[in-house]
């Protein structure tokens, strides 16, 4: 019985250690590439498809539209895992607990700051634009 018991709090100890984030929550956060929205002759261009990230550290990613485009800004599996510290328009900060959609339909920016809580691939997107190329998605290690 021993035996088990000390088995058991041996691999409940292992397993804690390695859920662990990778990064430290109070260093100052990394400002992404920003992503751009709506470039070329056409305006269905993205500055940047991918961006790979890491659990645990801070970042900020800035959205800014052309106003080629309407985009409905989506990312509903990756906003469902990071920890949204604000949301900054125009000066004004917005704290809430998650991102439904950021709706631009014409010339403007917002930046998200954030930590990736959950390690893997979510895809970002302006709804209903997929097909012409205004999506990517996140890899978060």
């Amino acid at each position: 019985m021993k035996v088990r018991i000390v088995a058991l709090l041996l691999a409940v100890t292992l397993t804690a250690g390695s859920a662990q984030a990778e990064g430290y929550l109070a260093q100052k956060v990394e400002r992404l590439p920003v992503l751009e929205l709506g470039l070329g002759n056409a305006g269905y261009g993205v500055s940047q498809k991918d961006y790979t990230l890491q659990t645990g550290k801070g970042y900020v990613l800035k959205l800014k539209s052309t106003g080629a485009k309407e985009c409905a800004w989506i990312a509903p599996d990756f906003t469902n895992f990071i920890w949204l510290r604000k949301v900054e328009v125009n000066k004004v900060e917005i704290k809430a607990s998650h991102i439904y959609e950021i709706e631009m339909e014409r010339e403007g920016e917002a930046e998200i700051f954030f930590v990736p809580i959950r390690p893997g691939e979510y895809a970002w997107s302006c709804r209903g634009l997929e097909e012409k190329g205004m999506a990517g998605r996140f890899i978060v290690k």
